[in-house]
């Protein structure tokens, strides 16, 4: 994989790119996105020899973001790429990635975001008379926004100084 390549594509298609510190994120890469960027990022990442690792949904505001989990198959080098919902639409990777199709239908049964395209976005795990239920949708009040749930860099350790007794004192 050549890593300088990945980062250009992923640049022309992202509208932020972060290196991140695997060690304290558990990936290497965040990406942010438009929805509509979805299926041309899932191929390229495809082509790059990378997996889907997992796809889920947090409802926080301004909107309801849907994250990719990407990993390399030879070399570590984990990505996780975010995109906003518009609509309460965004479209399906489940043709590029077979194993996003349970996901979507998933994230569809828990949330209640439509991946435009899926063949058959039928519920995966509730029943077919809760279609309207959407268990994890969050009331307004109780919503954080987005940028209180992203994991921030620890802040760095300042050193106190030391008091120290004057020989008056004692």
């Amino acid at each position: 994989m050549d890593v300088k390549k990945v980062i250009k594509q992923w640049k022309s298609l992202a509208t932020d790119v972060e290196t991140v510190d695997n060690s304290v994120s558990g990936y290497d890469y965040s990406l942010t996105l438009e929805g509509a960027k979805l299926p041309e990022l899932a191929s390229f990442m495809l082509k790059q020899g990378f997996y889907l690792v997992d796809l889920m949904a947090v409802h926080v505001m301004p909107a309801i973001e849907v994250v990719y989990q990407f990993a390399h198959v030879e070399t570590r080098c984990r990505v996780l790429a975010r995109a906003a919902v518009v609509d309460n639409e965004i479209p399906t990777i489940s043709d590029i990635y077979q194993g996003a199709n349970w996901h979507e239908r998933e994230t569809r049964d828990f949330h209640g975001v439509v991946f435009t395209g899926h063949p058959n976005l039928e519920p995966l795990i509730l029943a077919e008379e809760d279609v309207d239920l959407k268990p994890l949708l969050k009331d307004e009040k109780s919503l954080k926004d987005v940028a209180a749930i992203r994991r921030q860099p620890p802040e760095p350790k300042v050193a106190k100084p030391e008091v120290v007794k004057s020989q008056e004192q004692s």
